[in-house]
């Protein structure tokens, strides 16, 4: 791949990468006072509508019927299964901390493209990849114990399997057509049970929500599951799914630091020293050949 095209790719990655990161911060902020299921709908409805409203507006068709396995598929990962998952697990853990066990995700997306979209990674990246998830894995471990790891460490396993298929089979389609109208379309498809089901959910007093809590539930919506992915989809096309997606080994340090300013979480200096180690691992993984 041309480098130019490579590294725009990994900038747009990177862009990508800043929006998701005030994903955990905001979620475990709007979780305090909405319910993990509304706000996992909410957004799902939200982001979908203002998606209609852009592709209408641009006069965009539908996509072919060949995409539409994909779309669903790559949908359900990330704007149900992720959203909803790590809603749930941010009940109970601490922004800080799911912030560094999500980045494992990298390692994840890329054995998903190497699966669904046939990239080939090479042996040197998947040993730094391997290093990063050990990494935390060993700081799920350490700083929450095995109740922890049974209860919401295993929730954001299971967001991380859900967001590494949709980033994939969405940023596989984004070699096709606009990454801003991939997760359009997606957002789209979802509408018939977004909406109706954000309804049937819908608080039931709405004034005891703060503006805060509908601020987080704003920004998860519309930055979190829709510009963000308008960035986050065209780096995965121009530089490749499995070295894009390490970009997201950064967001620990980005995480971390606004949970202290959102969440009023104290900065623990291991959790410093195990996001540092994580993210030097995808320093030396970028260096690492991928055949595409």
């Amino acid at each position: 791949m041309p480098a130019p095209r490579e590294n725009l790719g990994l900038l747009l990655g990177f862009i990508g990468m800043l929006a998701f990161a005030g994903t955990v911060p905001a979620a475990r902020l709007a979780v305090a006072a909405i319910d993990p299921w509304f706000l996992t709908l909410g957004r799902a409805a939200l982001a979908g509508i203002a998606a209609l409203i852009i592709v209408v507006a641009a006069r965009r068709r539908l996509p072919p019927r060949a995409t539409l396995a994909s779309f669903v598929v790559g949908a359900v990962g990330v704007v149900y299964g992720f959203p909803l998952l790590s809603s749930l697990a941010l009940v109970t853990v601490p922004a800080a901390h799911g912030g560094v066990v999500l980045g494992i995700l990298p390692m994840a997306t890329a054995a998903c493209a190497a699966a669904i979209a046939h990239e080939r990674p090479s042996i040197g990246f998947w040993l730094a990849s391997a290093a990063g998830a050990a990494l935390v894995v060993g700081f799920a471990l350490r700083h929450g114990g095995a109740a922890s790891l049974v209860g919401g460490d295993l929730l954001l396993v299971g967001a991380i399997a859900s967001a590494a298929i949709g980033y994939t089979l969405l940023g596989r389609l984004s070699l096709a057509m606009p990454g801003w109208e991939v997760i359009c379309w997606a957002l789209v498809l979802t509408l018939p049970v977004a909406v109706p089901a954000a309804l049937a959910t819908w608080p039931a007093d709405v004034s005891a929500i703060p503006p805060s809590a509908w601020a987080a539930f704003l920004y998860v919506s519309l930055i979190s599951q829709l510009v963000g992915f308008f960035a986050w989809n065209a780096g995965l096309a121009f530089g490749g799914i499995a070295r894009v997606s390490q970009m997201q080994l950064m967001q620990p340090f980005v995480i971390v630091a606004l949970a202290a300013v959102v969440n009023a979480e104290p900065i623990e200096a291991e959790t410093l020293l195990f996001a540092a180690a994580v993210v030097a691992t995808v320093m030396v993984g970028r260096t690492m050949r991928i055949a595409r």
